[in-house]
């Protein structure tokens, strides 16, 4: 299914925004959207929200035979699926190009960087090493994937834990969680990747652009970074030239940007182990916000207040006096009576302004 292509009026207006230096969501041109980084019940299993991009990812692993080039080195698998659930244009078991595209984007980041330590994987030379495999899924696309997914994979790979295995007399024991606490993978540092959108031949310049703002783009660039400023990977498409000044520019801004990350998914990290120690509840449930009035909550049974002398107070008033003789504020009370009578049996909070 193809996605419905943005008017020329659309696109002419997006145009003149970037002109001015303007956003459609109010951001300045520099400004990532609002980040977060969430973490499931397993270990492992990480949600990343960027804006309205959403991407979820579950690491796993499983012993299996090195490479027989590498007989001392762990392997390190990434899958990258694009669902249709993210978007219209994407198809369910087909590799797109711009999924293949992504896909070796994330691989040359992690891997060609060397971010985790592949022979600290290995349980016997030549024979068996741990093979660590990232699932990533888009859940939704609005704009900005490659920097939500580098996110959620460098999060999920440092919230992991393997099995603990021993090694006896050439026989292999792989640990349960249980006897034998489970080992972290061991990550050198952190690449992540900051994408540039450029107009008008270069000559204007976006950080995070949104869906609207890529179908308008004329060219892009991708500087993968550590808070090292250690340049991971670096990528230029679309039919632009840029200068070495515009390169250096860039490369500036994403330290800046990756340096903020980074400390970001720190601070998850520390939060959600926080939370594991001490026994509180975690996990993509506890992370929903309840304040809001689109969230139900069901109120417990001791909490539910006693609402007979509400119901005696709108009887009274209707017994006193005709509906015919009431004015205008009693029939306006005795609506708000019953409208919170009824509301309070379903247990769900109604506000009245």
């Amino acid at each position: 299914m193809k996605e419905t292509p943005l008017s020329k009026c659309e696109q002419e207006f997006l145009l003149s925004a970037v002109a001015s230096r303007k956003r459609l969501d109010g951001r300045e041109v520099y400004d990532y959207r609002r980040m977060k980084v969430v973490f499931g019940v397993d270990r492992g299993c990480c949600q990343v929200l960027l804006g309205d991009t959403r991407v979820m990812c579950q690491v796993s692993c499983q012993v299996t035979s090195p490479k027989a080039t590498r007989p001392t080195d762990g392997l390190l698998f990434i899958n990258l699926e694009l669902s249709p659930m993210a978007s219209p244009s994407f198809e369910a078991g087909r590799m797109s190009d711009y999924a293949v595209e992504l896909n070796r984007l994330v691989e040359r980041c992690l891997k060609e960087s060397r971010c985790v330590d592949v022979e600290s994987l290995c349980i016997m030379a030549g024979e068996k090493v741990w093979e660590i495999r990232l699932d990533i899924h888009i859940l939704n696309h609005e704009g900005n994937l490659l920097d939500c997914a580098l996110v959620a994979a460098v999060a999920s790979l440092a919230h992991f834990r393997r099995p603990d295995v021993t090694v006896s007399a050439g026989e292999i024991t792989v640990h349960s969680l249980e006897d034998m606490d489970p080992v972290p993978l061991s990550i050198h540092h952190m690449p992540l990747c900051v994408t540039f959108a450029y107009f008008d031949q270069g000559k204007y310049l976006l950080v995070d652009p949104s869906y609207k703002e890529e179908c308008v783009m004329e060219g892009r660039m991708i500087v993968g970074m550590n808070k090292h400023r250690e340049i991971c990977t670096l990528q230029m498409s679309g039919n632009m030239l840029l200068l070495k000044e515009q390169v250096l520019r860039c490369t500036n801004i994403a330290s800046v940007k990756v340096a903020e990350i980074t400390e970001l998914i720190k601070l998850a990290l520390a939060n959600d182990e926080k939370a594991r120690q001490a026994g509180e509840k975690f996990g993509f449930a506890e992370s929903v916000d309840t304040t809001k009035i689109v969230a139900h909550e069901t109120a417990k049974q001791e909490e539910v207040e006693d609402i007979s002398e509400a119901e005696s107070e709108a009887s009274k008033i209707i017994e006193d006096s005709s509906v015919e003789d009431m004015e205008e504020t009693e029939v306006h009370h005795i609506v708000m009576i019953l409208m919170t009578i009824s509301t309070r049996h379903r247990h769900i909070l109604l506000v009245v302004k």
